[in-house]
């Protein structure tokens, strides 16, 4: 039997296939050519099973995984550096920024879109609980916008507790595969259920001490839409660590170096210490935003994500 995998809780697979649910394993070791990670099967997967019964229970057994048309990979920010694939085969991703409670730096999100400039997949910036923010706030948000919308990337400003441009969100969505993402506490659960109210997902407060969401969602899982859309709702990420990239390349994940890159003086060119270089001279004219490229010297020289220790344990 063939099914895509809907939820992961890393000893059992859900997978679906003809409507129907299947509980599955992995028979013995599994491994995916080239990949090494935590999880071998992702949500979004395809894969073949066949079903067994024991004590009268009928289960999967996993033993093909199909070629991925893409996924999204991260590296633990925490000491075992390990590689977690976040799901797979999506059309799209949902990025949820807050400025406040809690705040979304600007390398969190240069990382988590070179990601999926990496691997092909399209991102959209959503800036979530615009209801909830003074002058300065908004303002912040709009410096962002001008920042990401002229490198090509869609932004829109939302509020999902009082339902504003939510209706923008769907209309994306549907007839697509899309994954929520973000920090703990920026709104994926309530805006999941303010576009599907039926699915009524658990939500919690922000927690006060460290102006950080409380973990709510703990594993990955695809829900069906009633509009003819799949959603994969993942857990909130604290950091977001890039899977070690070639530094010849990781200018190529930068859309607005990529433009540049055929007007500096060196075919290789990796835009630091070359002269001639037409990333750095749009650097001093402006033209290109001094956070990016701030990211893009962290990437290169491998170092860890930035946050603030005094909102982040």
């Amino acid at each position: 039997m063939t099914g895509t995998v809907y939820k992961s809780t890393g000893s059992w697979y859900w997978v679906k296939s003809e409507n129907t649910l299947y509980k599955c394993r992995i028979k013995g070791k599994f491994r995916i050519k080239g990949i090494k990670s935590t999880n071998p099967i992702a949500v979004g997967d395809i894969v073949d099973f066949s079903l067994e019964t024991n004590n009268n229970e009928e289960t999967g057994v996993i033993n093909k995984i199909h070629e991925r048309n893409n996924y999204i990979v991260r590296k633990s920010v925490n000491l075992s550096k390990q590689t977690h694939i976040i799901a797979a085969n999506i059309d799209q991703v949902f990025l949820l920024i807050t400025i406040d409670n809690p705040p979304t730096f600007t390398t969190f999100i240069d990382r988590f879109l070179v990601t999926a400039e990496a691997y092909s997949i399209k991102t959209v910036l959503v800036f979530n609980k615009i209801d909830a923010y003074e002058i300065e706030q908004k303002a912040e948000i709009l410096y962002l916008k001008d920042i990401y919308e002229a490198i090509g990337y869609d932004c829109i400003e939302v509020s999902a507790t009082e339902n504003i441009n939510v209706d923008k969100i769907k209309d994306l969505m549907t007839d697509k595969v899309s994954m929520f993402s973000g920090h703990s506490g920026v709104g994926k659960t309530t805006l999941l259920n303010t576009i599907e109210p039926s699915l009524n997902l658990k939500t919690k407060e922000i927690s006060e001490q460290h102006k950080q969401g409380q973990h709510t969602t703990t594993f990955a899982e695809m829900f069906d839409l009633s509009f003819d859309a799949q959603i994969i709702d993942t857990p909130g990420i604290k950091g977001f660590g890039v899977v070690d990239m070639d530094k010849d390349e990781l200018g190529d994940y930068f859309p607005e170096f990529f433009a540049l890159k055929q007007h500096c003086k060196f075919n290789n060119c990796i835009h630091v210490n070359e002269p001639s270089c037409a990333v750095k001279e749009a650097l001093e004219t402006e033209e290109i935003s001094w956070s990016r490229y701030k990211s893009y010297l962290q990437i290169m020289e491998g170092e860890e994500e930035h946050y603030r220790t005094d909102i982040w344990e």
